[in-house]
C-alpha cells in the first residue's frame, strides 16, 4: 500500500509500505477520506511524533475490508468512522468509561500508525457504524466535530445566556455551528480573518453578532451587546493568554468560561485577573478530546445523530480536497499559510 510515513521531523513523504499485520481484536479499514489536523503540521515540520517512524493522521473514515480474530464478520464492508484514542481500559478514568482522559493511552496517527494511508489497522472499540447518509468526508470530521460537543456539554450554555466563542479555527466553527443547533439565541463570535468572517456570515451568523477583533474593541463590543453583563458563557478557542485573560474579564457575575484552545505557549495567570475569578465566583472549565464510550449519550454518537437528521452540514467547511498522490500539498498549504483554508481533506476512494 502508500502511506505517508514520518521518519523525522521534517522527513516525511508517500512511500510503498506493507499492509498492516492485525492483532486480535483489530479491522482492517480501507481509508476513504482523511483530514489534516493543525496539530498534524507541528508534528511534521517541528516536535516530530512520540515514535518514529510512523504513519500520522487521526482524522479519517473508512469501510471495513478485513476482521481479525475476536472481531464479528458483521463488521465486514461496514462503512465506519474511527475514534482514535485507543484507551487502556485499566486506569481509574477508564474503569469510570472516561476514557478521553485515559492515563495510559495510545492514539492512532501519533503513537500508532494512523489514517494518512491507504489501510490503516483499528481496533473494534475504536469502530462507529455509519448510517448510509453520512459521507465519508462527514465521517472524517467527526473527530474535531465531537471534540467541539464535548466543550459544549460540558459546560452547558442555556439557550437563553449571553454565548460568546473566540477564536474560529475548525473547533471554533464547529461549536458554533453546534451551539446554534442547540437552539442557543444570543450567539457572538470573535474572529481575525476575512474569510473566517464570510465563512460564519455563511453558516448563520448575523453581521452584528461578528466581532472583528482587529478593528473592533472586544471588551465594549460584548458590553454593548449584552447590557453590560457580560458572557453567561464564553468559549476561549484560541489557547493564549490576552484570550484567557480576555475570557475572565468579560465573563458576567456567576458566569462560566470553557477552554477549549491548545496552549501556544505558557498560561500565566496576573493577579487581578485571578481577583476576577474570585470576586465574579466564576466557573472555570477545562476540556479534552470527546467521550466515546459506545453508549447512546457518548458524544461521537450525539453528533452522528444530528448528522442522520441534516442539522448540520460539516462539508460546508472543506476547502481543498486532495488525492492520496497529492496530500502534501495540503500540508504545505498549512505550514506556509498560503492560501486561506479551513479543513482540508484528502479524499481517497
Amino acid at each position: 500500500m502508500k502511506a505517508y510515513i514520518l521518519r523525522a521531523v521534517n522527513q516525511f513523504k508517500l512511500e510503498d509500505a506493507p499492509l498492516p499485520d492485525l492483532k486480535s481484536g483489530e479491522v482492517l479499514v480501507k481509508v476513504m477520506a482523511a483530514g489534516i489536523c493543525g496539530s498534524d503540521i507541528p508534528r511534521v515540520y517541528q516536535t516530530g511524533a512520540h515514535v518514529h517512524p510512523i504513519v500520522i493522521g487521526h482524522e479519517f473514515s473508512g469501510k471495513v475490508v478485513k476482521v481479525a480474530a475476536g472481531v464479528d464478520d458483521k463488521w465486514l464492508d461496514k462503512p465506519v468512522g474511527i475514534f482514535p484514542l485507543i484507551p487502556c481500559r485499566e486506569c481509574g478514568p477508564c474503569q469510570n468509561k472516561q476514557y478521553e482522559m485515559c492515563r495510559n493511552y495510545s492514539y492512532l496517527g501519533s503513537r500508532t500508525d494512523g489514517g494518512f494511508a491507504e489501510y490503516v489497522a483499528v481496533p473494534k472499540e475504536c469502530l462507529i457504524e455509519l448510517p448510509q447518509s453520512v459521507s465519508f468526508e462527514a465521517a472524517a470530521m467527526l473527530e474535531p466535530m465531537a471534540v467541539a460537543v464535548h466543550a459544549m456539554r460540558r459546560i452547558e450554555p442555556g439557550k437563553k445566556d449571553n454565548v460568546v466563542v473566540c477564536g474560529l479555527g475548525t473547533i471554533g466553527l464547529f461549536l458554533t455551528l453546534f451551539l446554534k443547533e442547540n437552539g442557543v439565541e444570543n450567539l457572538f463570535v470573535i474572529g481575525n480573518k476575512e474569510f473566517q468572517k464570510e465563512r460564519i456570515l455563511a453558516m448563520g451568523i448575523s453581521r452584528e453578532h461578528y466581532c472583528d477583533m482587529r478593528t473592533q474593541d472586544v471588551s465594549e463590543w460584548i458590553k454593548q451587546r449584552t447590557g453590560g453583563r457580560g458572557a453567561d458563557v464564553f468559549f476561549e478557542c484560541v489557547g493564549k493568554k490576552e484570550t484567557f485573560s480576555q475570557a475572565v474579564d468579560l465573563a458576567a457575575p456567576a458566569g462560566k468560561v470553557m477552554l477549549v484552545g491548545n496552549p501556544h505557549s505558557d498560561m500565566e495567570l496576573e493577579k487581578a485577573v485571578y481577583w476576577k475569578i474570585l470576586r465574579n465566583q466564576l466557573t472555570v472549565k477545562g476540556t479534552w478530546n470527546s467521550s466515546f464510550t459506545g453508549d447512546a449519550d457518548d458524544d461521537w454518537h450525539y453528533v452522528l445523530d444530528v448528522l442522520t437528521r441534516g442539522r448540520i452540514a460539516p462539508e460546508q467547511l472543506i476547502t481543498h480536497r486532495f488525492t492520496l498522490d497529492d496530500l502534501e500539498h495540503g500540508f504545505h498549504i498549512m505550514r506556509d499559510k498560503s492560501e486561506d483554508y479551513i479543513k482540508i481533506m484528502g479524499v481517497f476512494s
